[in-house]
């Protein structure tokens, strides 16, 4: 009667406990932001996403695309992000193996010198033989132990949107350091084209000035416009060196050159789709690394929760144990001890409302991270989708600009041959050319990098 009634009430015990355990950890959902209106002045119900692209075919320069290629295999930060996720997964497997029972053996020789009292006159000394095994078993009642995993089970999968956000960041940092290369390359061919035009313009006013068309201070003039254009080759070759650098420590190699082609002959894509907001979730691995980011730390506020409740741990021990070796082998020495017990936290120094509250006070945390990083990634979209607008109103009114200032330099040094002009136009129409000529590559780069910018905010560059 006795053992049915315990048997009865080890069962109502354990449905209570299972039921009740069923509110205190909370299952997951995921935090509901609008996402509606993100990218600004786009209203486009159009899924199709350049995010979906191969980094190969927004990128089509040969040089380029082999220059990402070596980023890939071999970048430090992508390798880097790579032993995060390794980390991550250990632990995960060991979140896993908590459910089964931990086993440890023990071996152990005890010498003891026994007083007259302990020994009862009988012997003064003692030695004792033990060979035994550990065993312990925590019960997952409330949760921990499964809120537990699923939170280290988060946390690998947000390792791994790690590794996908390093490899989107190293996809268009490659691309803008090699564009910007190639906007420095032109940059140093116009400024030494226009160094040899000074030299042009320099004789000229050297042959009116024996002329007496002009006066010296047009000779010294047109050669100091000369020597402002020369001294800035310098800081070019220099911006292209440590750009060269920066590419090369990026790729994993040491400093050196890079080879590459021209920016005359990028042919960005023209077809700019950015899907929808909704679809960030799925594409910018930033945005998918915070919502995991909070997904972790709402299961860890459920194993905070779990900590009020008692724990249900079992106990086995057994093994050998004999005063002498020659009979410890023999059924004598056997011993074994199996224990169940629950342990109820009373009053532990505010420890388990401390866990809850940091826990809680995190995920809070967490999930305005979460809403930062998703109203960013809106910001980034619509920044880039404008900056390449801007670049293509420029490049329009620049080629014009560039027509009339070539003009205005034509025309000015022949009207300066027959003495109808002032030299200071000349100077001042070759150095506005120069100017523009710049400029020109200056928008042709903003093209270029909003294409880049726009790529990697709608989370291409890792599929």
């Amino acid at each position: 009667m006795n053992i049915k009634f315990f048997r009865y009430g080890l069962i109502v015990l354990i449905t209570i406990l299972v039921a009740a355990s069923c509110k205190v950890t909370q299952p997951y959902q995921s935090p509901g932001l609008t996402n509606s209106g993100l990218f600004r002045d786009s209203t486009s119900s159009d899924t199709n996403t350049i995010a979906n692209l191969h980094w190969s075919r927004v990128f089509t320069d040969t040089a380029l695309q082999r220059l990402i290629a070596e980023g890939i295999s071999q970048s430090p930060n992508l390798r880097i992000a790579y032993t995060r996720v390794q980390q991550a997964q250990s632990y995960y497997l060991q979140s896993g193996a908590a459910f089964y029972p931990t086993l440890n053996a023990t071996a152990q020789v005890t010498a003891s010198k026994l007083s007259a009292v302990q020994g009862f006159g009988i012997r003064n000394y003692a030695n004792q033989f033990q060979l035994g095994a550990t065993s312990s078993w925590e019960a997952n009642i409330w949760g921990r132990l499964s809120s537990a995993k699923r939170a280290a089970f988060a946390n690998l999968l947000q390792s791994e949107a790690g590794v996908r956000a390093v490899q989107t960041s190293l996809v268009a940092s490659i691309a803008s350091y090699y564009y910007n290369l190639l906007a420095l390359d032109r940059q140093l061919a116009i400024t030494q084209q226009t160094v040899q035009y000074w030299d042009t313009t320099v004789v000229t006013m050297r042959a009116l000035k024996e002329a007496a068309i002009v006066t010296g201070a047009a000779v010294v003039q047109s050669e100091a416009s000369r020597y402002a254009a020369e001294v800035t080759i310098p800081d070019i070759k220099q911006n292209i060196r440590e750009t060269e650098n920066a590419l090369s420590i990026l790729l994993g190699r040491v400093p050196g050159p890079v080879i590459r082609s021209s920016i005359d002959d990028q042919t960005p894509i023209t077809m700019l789709q950015t899907g929808v907001p909704a679809q960030l979730l799925a594409n910018r691995p930033d945005v998918q690394e915070a919502e995991l980011g909070f997904r972790s730390l709402f299961e860890e506020t459920n194993v905070a929760r779990t900590y009020f409740y008692p724990s249900l741990t079992i106990t086995a021990t057994g093994g050998l144990s004999a005063l002498k070796l020659g009979s410890f082998l023999s059924a004598g020495s056997l011993f074994g001890s199996i224990a169940g017990g629950l342990t109820e936290p009373i009053f532990n120094g505010r420890a388990n409302r401390t866990r809850l509250e940091v826990a809680i006070s995190q995920q809070q945390g967490s999930l305005l991270t979460f809403q930062n990083t998703l109203l960013t990634a809106g910001q980034e979209v619509s920044n880039a989708l404008s900056l390449y607008q801007t670049a293509q109103d420029k490049m329009s009114v620049r080629a014009n600009q560039l027509t009339a200032l070539q003009r205005s330099v034509e025309y000015s040094q022949e009207l300066l041959r027959y003495g109808s002009a002032n030299y200071t136009e000349v100077i001042q129409a070759r150095q506005s050319l120069l100017a523009a000529e710049l400029g020109r590559v200056n928008d042709r780069l903003q093209q270029l990098t909003a294409v880049v910018d726009l790529y990697r905010s709608l989370g291409g560059g890792w599929k």
